[in-house]
């Protein structure tokens, strides 16, 4: 039985798909290839009433949100990308950002109230209706009672349960797309899908979800691109989460961006760079941002809220990702190129050459042009091709990376639409690699290796003692790494010194 509930749980979903003519809806028919315009009209045999109602986006919309939590993500990330499926498509697909249909009032009250143990007077002067609903929760406005105006998230009822449905219904899809053959498996569903089940199980706690905010608040702090609202500890609960009111409007409301007083550029160069540099100098960002989640003021900039999703990157993918970034901005294909094989990206058995010749066919066309100049859509088309014929794996750990940059560079070009990524990555990236890769950083990193190795033997030191032959060979590694850090220290030293006097 384990195995029946998912399955008839994604033959449902196909079956709707297609009820409502959204699996390959008659409008793409002009662009679809021979094979694929026979398996629409297909299709289109079983589709029912409602395949003739509404655009094709208004369909796929109501679609997505009667499937729940999961396929209403899939929606808010295809809204973001007006520049490959359409403006009118995208636009259709918004409202499952912040406006689906929110659950009763008394619902949201008793949770409140069950969450702290208490009655909602105690804790609000003011409790307003629902502001706002997506997928998992809903939003109220409501005053402390001290008068601080606040929003208070609510998790919706069943949803850990729908959530744990979905999960399973994915695994169970991606079982069956790995058997589909290596194409398919190259692009590691199973792995794929675990991420994100663990992305999802970690949204149902709102407590996980006000630490994040926490954190990324500092963050945040430490440049002017993007800011973060305050915590009401006293207001967290698992399901309940209370938040500083954010001032502005959501960029999901077609008039945010026709405040008096609104300069869309450097919201978007904004935008970019708040997100560069909590990846790249911190390892930890924002995760989730669609325009239902940023709300701007001509004033106050962009606030981020829904902090339900971090994402999370070590210092090595930290270093890869600005060098590679670093790399188109130098128009350095070839080095783009080597720390893809560094990295592991691309098996050691192909071309550096080869692979840096490909990157410059996508490169070269979009460099130097604005957003209204480059066909996203073609150029995702071209990196799938790149990706296969060099036998590149999805990388699970990369994958809310990936997903965050689509999304930000579509909501940048929404907002503007002659944005320059790169003229707005450059000096984040600049920021990056002077510190990280300057002399004097290295020298540190080696100081701190060789402090590493002192300790590890001095652990050695106090362990119990090994047979003679296992100490002897440990202490001679040991001592082996040691000279060769203490040898690179001094090495760089005297490098780092001669530049100084070159000065």
């Amino acid at each position: 039985m384990s195995d029946l509930a998912p399955f008839f749980r994604l033959m449902g979903a196909f079956w709707v798909l297609v009820r409502a003519d959204a699996v390959l809806p008659r409008a793409l028919d002009p662009y679809l290839p021979p094979a694929a315009r026979m398996l629409a009209r297909t299709l289109r045999l079983f589709a029912g009433p409602q395949a003739r109602r509404g655009r094709p986006g208004e369909r796929l919309a109501i679609v997505l949100e009667r499937l729940g939590p999961a396929a209403i993500k899939l929606g808010q990330l295809l809204s973001t990308r007006a520049d490959i499926f359409g403006q009118q498509f995208a636009d259709d697909l918004a409202r499952l950002k912040d406006q689906l249909a929110p659950f009763p009032m008394e619902v949201a009250l008793a949770e409140v109230a069950k969450t702290f143990g208490k009655p909602i007077s105690d804790m609000f002067s003011d409790f307003g209706p629902p502001v706002g609903a997506a997928s998992l929760a809903q939003a109220h406005s409501a005053r402390l009672l001290d008068g601080r105006k606040v929003a208070v998230k609510i998790l919706r009822p069943g949803v850990e349960h729908r959530i744990r449905a979905d999960i399973r219904a994915m695994t169970l899809a991606a079982r069956w797309a790995e058997r589909m053959g290596p194409e398919a498996s190259r692009l590691e569903p199973r792995a794929l899908v675990a991420t994100v089940a663990r992305s999802l199980e970690l949204e149902l706690d709102l407590r996980l979800e006000a630490a994040g905010a926490s954190e990324l608040g500092e963050v945040m702090a430490r440049d002017p691109y993007m800011r973060a609202p305050k915590v009401i500890w006293e207001g967290v609960g698992k399901r309940v989460l209370t938040l500083a009111w954010a001032e502005g409007m959501a960029l999901s409301d077609p008039l945010a961006l026709e405040q008096p007083g609104m300069q869309r550029p450097d919201l978007a160069t904004n935008l970019i760079r708040a997100f560069l540099a909590q990846a790249l100098d911190h390892g930890v960002f924002h995760a989730d941002l669609h325009e239902g989640n940023l709300f701007v003021a001509p004033d106050a900039g962009l606030m981020a809220v829904d902090y339900g999703i971090i994402g999370r990157l070590g210092p090595a993918e930290r270093k890869y990702l600005a060098e590679i970034l670093w790399g188109f901005l130098e128009r350095d294909y070839r080095r783009v190129a080597l720390v893809h094989f560094q990295a592991g990206y691309v098996p050691e058995h192909h071309s550096v050459d080869a692979f840096a010749q490909a990157i410059r066919a996508v490169g070269e066309p979009i460099f130097g042009h604005n957003a209204g100049e480059v066909s996203m859509g073609r150029i995702l088309g071209q990196l799938f091709e790149i990706t296969a014929l060099f036998d590149m794996r999805l990388r699970p750990e990369l994958v809310l990376l990936q997903k965050t940059m689509v999304t930000v560079e579509g909501v940048a070009r929404r907002i503007d639409p002659n944005h320059d990524i790169w003229a707005a990555a450059e000096p984040v990236v600049r920021r990056w690699i002077t510190r990280e890769l300057a002399p004097a950083a290295r020298l540190q990193r080696l100081m701190q290796d060789a402090l590493d190795i002192f300790e590890g033997l001095a652990r050695h030191a106090k362990a119990p003692v090994a047979p003679p032959a296992v100490v002897i060979e440990t202490q001679g590694a040991n001592v082996r790494m040691l000279w060769f850090a203490i040898g690179s220290a001094v090495a760089g030293g005297a490098f780092l010194i001669a530049a100084l006097l070159a000065r």
